[in-house]
C-alpha cells in the first residue's frame, strides 16, 4: 500500500491547502511545505525497502479498475521510476519555498502545485498503460491554470497553447492505447512484454508501427523534442520560475520516462525501425537548442532553449538502445532536472529584483550580489557539463552508448557542448560582470535554503555518481535485453 501512500498523500494535501481560508495564508504555506514533507518521508521508506541489484517491479499493487477491458490499478517502481520519485519529492519542497511569495492568495496555487506532485508521480509508478494515460493527460489541467492564472501579461496565451500542444498529442496516445488494447486484450504493461516475447500475442507489423507512433508523438511534445517544442520557451518565459521548473525539471520528464517504459518495450521491434529518424531529431534539437538559446535576449527564454538543448541528448540516449546510453538518459533526467531548477530558480530571484527579463538591463551584479552571482555561475557551470558536476556524467555516458552504434550522430552532438560553453559564459559575463548598474540585494536566507540543496546534489553526484547508477542500471539492463 505504500505506492498507493505515496501518491494520495500529496492529493490528499492539496485538498487541504485549497480548503485553508483566504485570510490564513501562513498556514496555507507551511501545510503545503509540510505535506511535501511528508511525502519525503514515505519516498525515504522506499527507498530502505528497495533492493537496487533486482531488476524487476517491487512494491507491487494490483487490484482490477475495468475488468471488461482489461484494465486494473497496478503500481509498481523499478530503478528509473525510483530515481525520478526521488527527483520530484526531493524538488517539490524547494518549489514550494522558491514560490513563496509568488501568489497573492497562495492557498490554490500551492494546491495545484500538490496536485501536479501526486499525478506525476502516478504516472511514474503505474504500471497499467490505461492509467498512465489518465494521469498523463490530468496533469495538464493544473499546468494549465499555475501558468495561465499566476504567470505574467501573456501567461493565459502560452498557457493555451501548452494545452492544446499536449491534448492534440494526447489524443493521438488514447487513439494508439485504443488499439493496442485490441490487439492485446489488456492494458497491463508487463503482460504486454510477456505476451510479446513468448509469441503469445501476434500482431501486424505495420498496425503496430502506427501505434508506436501514436505514443512517439505524444511523449515527443511532453519532452519536449525538437520540432514540437515550440510551446516551452512561452511558459518559461511568462510562468513563474516555480511553475517554470516544475513543467521542466519534473512533468517534462514524464515524455522521456514514456519512450523509454512504453516505446522501447511495447513497440521493440518499431523502435528499431524509426531509431535513425528519431536520433536525427534529437541531434537536430541538441545543436539547434544551443543556436537559438545564443541569439536571445530574455534570461529565462535562453534557459529554455538549453533545456531544448539537453532532452536532444536524453532522448539520444534513450533511443541509441545501448546500456551506457540509456543509463545516461536516466541519469540525465535527474541531472537535467537539479541543473535546470537551480539555473532558473536563481535567475528567477534575480529578475524579481530588478522587475525585467532582458539580459541589456543588467549588469555587474557579481559587485553587489556576490553570492548570487556564485550560485548563479556554478548553476551554469552545471549546465554546460563541466567535468565535476553531475551533468557531465550523464552526458559522457550518451555520447559513449551513442558512438557505439552511430558516431557520426555521436561527434554532431558534440557539437552541443561547445555551443552550451558559449552561451552560458556569454550569459554570465553580460549580466554578472562590467560596471555596476545599480544597488541589489543578495540571496536571502530563504533563496539559499532553495539553492544551496540544489548545488550540492549537483556537485556529490558529479564527483560520486555510483549510488544512483547502481538503482538505474540493472532496470536498464531489463529494457536492453527485452530487445
Amino acid at each position: 500500500m505504500i505506492l498507493t501512500a505515496l501518491w494520495v498523500a500529496p492529493l490528499a494535501g492539496a485538498m487541504l491547502v485549497a480548503a485553508v481560508p483566504a485570510g490564513r495564508q501562513l498556514v496555507a504555506k507551511y501545510t503545503a511545505l509540510g505535506v511535501s514533507a511528508g511525502v519525503l518521508v514515505i519516498v525515504g521508506v522506499l527507498v530502505a525497502g528497495f533492493d537496487p541489484a533486482d531488476p524487476q517491479y517491487q512494491f507491487v499493487e494490483s487490484h482490477s479498475w475495468i475488468r471488461s477491458f482489461g484494465a486494473g490499478y497496478t503500481v509498481g517502481i523499478d530503478g528509473v521510476a525510483m530515481v525520478l520519485i526521488l527527483l520530484t519529492t526531493v524538488l517539490m519542497p524547494l518549489l514550494l519555498l522558491a514560490g513563496w511569495n509568488d501568489a497573492g492568495r497562495p492557498g490554490v496555487y500551492l494546491a495545484l502545485m500538490l496536485a501536479v506532485e501526486s499525478m506525476m508521480l502516478v504516472a511514474l509508478v503505474t504500471l497499467d498503460v490505461l492509467l498512465f494515460f489518465v494521469f498523463f493527460e490530468a496533469m495538464l489541467i493544473p499546468m494549465y491554470f499555475l501558468i495561465g492564472r499566476y504567470g505574467g501579461a501573456g501567461a493565459p496565451r502560452v498557457a493555451l497553447k501548452f494545452l492544446l500542444y499536449n491534448l492534440s498529442g494526447g489524443l493521438l496516445m488514447l487513439v494508439a492505447l485504443i488499439g493496442l488494447n485490441l490487439v492485446c486484450g489488456t492494458f497491463d504493461s508487463r503482460a504486454i512484454v510477456a505476451g510479446m516475447s513468448s509469441g503469445d500475442i501476434v500482431a501486424n507489423p505495420d498496425l503496430m508501427h502506427l501505434l508506436f507512433l501514436g505514443f512517439l508523438l505524444a511523449f515527443a511534445v511532453k519532452a519536449p523534442l525538437w520540432p514540437l517544442h515550440t510551446w516551452l520557451p512561452g511558459v518559461a518565459a511568462e510562468a513563474t520560475p516555480a511553475t517554470a521548473v516544475l513543467m521542466m525539471a519534473v512533468v517534462d520528464k514524464i515524455g522521456t520516462f514514456g519512450m523509454l517504459r512504453y516505446c522501447l518495450r511495447l513497440f521493440p521491434d518499431s523502435a528499431v525501425l524509426f531509431r535513425p529518424f528519431v536520433i536525427a531529431l534529437a541531434v537536430i534539437g541538441i545543436i539547434y537548442g544551443a543556436l537559438v538559446a545564443i541569439g536571445q535576449s530574455d534570461i529565462m527564454r535562453v534557459i529554455a532553449y538549453t533545456s531544448i538543448s539537453h532532452f536532444g541528448f536524453i532522448v539520444l540516449g534513450v533511443f541509441a538502445m545501448t546500456s551506457q546510453g540509456q543509463s545516461g538518459a536516466t541519469l540525465y533526467m535527474v541531472n537535467h532536472g537539479l541543473a535546470t531548477a537551480a539555473l532558473f530558480l536563481i535567475a528567477g530571484f534575480l529578475v524579481s529584483r530588478k522587475g525585467t527579463r532582458l539580459i541589456a538591463d543588467y549588469g555587474g551584479v557579481q559587485q553587489v550580489a556576490p553570492v548570487l552571482a556564485g550560485t548563479f555561475l556554478v548553476a551554469g557551470m552545471a549546465s554546460l557539463a563541466l567535468p565535476g558536476l553531475a551533468p557531465f556524467v550523464s552526458e559522457l555516458l550518451v555520447l559513449i552508448g551513442t558512438f557505439a552504434r552511430y558516431p557520426v550522430f555521436a561527434v554532431l552532438a558534440v557539437t552541443g557542448l561547445v555551443l552550451s560553453a558559449i552561451y552560458i559564459l556569454w550569459l554570465y559575463q553580460r549580466i554578472m560582470t562590467g560596471p555596476r548598474r545599480e544597488s541589489m540585494a543578495d540571496l536571502v536566507p530563504r533563496e539559499l535554503t532553495v539553492v544551496v540543496p540544489l548545488l550540492a546534489l549537483l556537485i556529490v553526484l558529479g564527483v560520486y555518481p555510483k549510488p544512483a547508477l547502481d538503482v538505474i542500471d540493472p532496470a536498464i539492463g531489463q529494457t536492453v535485453a527485452g530487445r
